[in-house]
Order: C-alpha cells, then sequence, then structure tokens
C-alpha cells in the first residue's frame, strides 16, 4: 500500500484541498471488502508494536488528528485503535480553553499532554485548534496567528528532537457528506445527543474553514511533524489509511526488544 506516500504532505508543498478528493482512496486499489482483512491484520501489527514502543521506553509517539465536525475522530480512534492493549495508550480531548488555560500562553495546556517515553498519545483536536478556529472567528489579529504558526513548528521540533514521532491526521470529508452525517445524528436516537445547533453555525463558516486549514497545514507541514490529508467520505477507507500510516511509522522506527539480564536456567519456581 502507498497510501502513507500518496497522502503526506511535503514541506513547503502548496496545499489547496480542492485537490483532494474526499471521496479518493489514494495508494490503495482494493475496495472496502478488501479493506475489512486489511485492517485487521494493520491492527495486529499496531497491538505489537504499541507493545514494544511500551517496552523500549525509549520514545513517545503523538497522533495527532483534526478535521471538520463528524469527519470521524472518534471513529478513527475506536476502529484503528480498538483492539489495542490500553497499556500506555492515552487520547487527550481539547474542547474550548478553559479560563485557567486563557491565562496561559496557547501550548501551556497541549505540552502537558505530550507522551512520556514509551507512551502512544492521541489528540483528539490539538493546538492547532488556536490557529484554525481563532482565525475563523477573527479572535485574534493575523499577524499573533503568524507567530503561532511559528511556534508550533518549535514546539514540535522540540517535542521531536526529544524523541516524539510525530503524525498529524487531517481527515478530509466534503460539504455534502458531512450534511448527510449530521442527518443521521438527528434521525438516530442513539446518536441525536451528539448534535449541537452550534455545528450549523460552523458549517455556515466551510469555506473559512477550508481556507485556515489549508493555510496551517501548508505552513506546519515539516519532515519532523508530517500533515497527510486522509480523504475520509469513505469511512472504511479513513480507518485504512489511518492505520496504515500510524504502522508504517512505528515500523520505521524498528524498535527492539530490550535486552534483559537474565538467564531462565537460574530461576527457581516454588
Amino acid at each position: 500500500m502507498k497510501i502513507m506516500e500518496d497522502c503526506r504532505v511535503r514541506p513547503g508543498q502548496k496545499v489547496d484541498l480542492k485537490d483532494w478528493d474526499p471521496r479518493g482512496t489514494p495508494g490503495y486499489k482494493d475496495g472496502k471488502v478488501s479493506s475489512i482483512e486489511d485492517l485487521k491484520k494493520l491492527g495486529e501489527k499496531l497491538d505489537r508494536m504499541q507493545e514494544l514502543l511500551y517496552a523500549e521506553r525509549e520514545r513517545g509517539f503523538l497522533v495527532v488528528l483534526q478535521g471538520m465536525d463528524t469527519s470521524g475522530k472518534d471513529g478513527v480512534i475506536r476502529h484503528v485503535f480498538g483492539n489495542v492493549s490500553p497499556q500506555n495508550i492515552r487520547v487527550a480531548n481539547f474542547k474550548k480553553p478553559t479560563p485557567e488555560e486563557l491565562d496561559h500562553d496557547f501550548l501551556w495546556r497541549i505540552h502537558s499532554q505530550a507522551p512520556k517515553k514509551g507512551e502512544l498519545v492521541i489528540f483528539n483536536r490539538s493546538h492547532y485548534e488556536d490557529v484554525v478556529a481563532v482565525h475563523v472567528h477573527k479572535l485574534i489579529s493575523d499577524k499573533r496567528i503568524e507567530k503561532r504558526f511559528k511556534h508550533i513548528v518549535h514546539f514540535e521540533k522540540m517535542l521531536a528532537s526529544e524523541g516524539i514521532t510525530i503524525l498529524k491526521l487531517f481527515l478530509h470529508i466534503s460539504k455534502s457528506e458531512q450534511k448527510e452525517r449530521l442527518e443521521e445524528r438527528i434521525k438516530d436516537p442513539v446518536k441525536r445527543w451528539k448534535f449541537n445547533e452550534n455545528d450549523l453555525v460552523e458549517r455556515a463558516l466551510w469555506p473559512k474553514y477550508q481556507k485556515a486549514y489549508e493555510e496551517s497545514i501548508e505552513k506546519t507541514s515539516t519532515d519532523f511533524a508530517p500533515w497527510f490529508i486522509i480523504p475520509s467520505d469513505h469511512k472504511w477507507f479513513r480507518n485504512l489509511a489511518a492505520a496504515s500510516i500510524i504502522v508504517k511509522a512505528l515500523e520505521n522506527l524498528d524498535l527492539k526488544i530490550p535486552k534483559v539480564r537474565l538467564d531462565p536456567e537460574k530461576i527457581k519456581f516454588l
């Protein structure tokens, strides 16, 4: 599978989301049926890799999930990591900043959630809310946003230099697909609690959000913290692509089982 290569945004690459088909399946020629077995195999690999990461305890691993509402951040967490041992894996959710968080710099609450050695952490939304949402709603000046882009790049470079692998996944859906998913929430009594009338307010700002994401991805995709644009209208491909990219990145770390000074022949059980 060439998914990782085909979805990656290279440093300095111009980003126009209209060029990325949200219904596409880049790097994957098989269909939905084959993806089920492929995702299962990737899940098994991910479980083994996460255990090695924990056992080695030399590096951390961070997955950042961003996207419009209903793009599937929760779905990726559920389907990609659902069969992974909960040992040393953690999800950090970032909502609207609290008064205390607003009294600090915008990266203060983010840094405290960064993975420790041996830990795999998933950011469900992230520090990118502080350059996307604030831009769309004009909460801070363009000059401050430009400074925040630079702070983010420096922050991620620092994490990477400390041994943290960073993957940033933008789950790219179409406006028509979002409409269907919001309608599904309203119709389904089990999912209706997820619907918020403010979702419609944010949806009306779709073009501004697309532009803000384009700018954010373009200015912060680096070799040490790359962005991947994952077409997400097809949930099955979204999950497969996310799993494929994460597993490939873990494989590239060449994780090793730690050596122990232990002679099994000398161990006696009573």
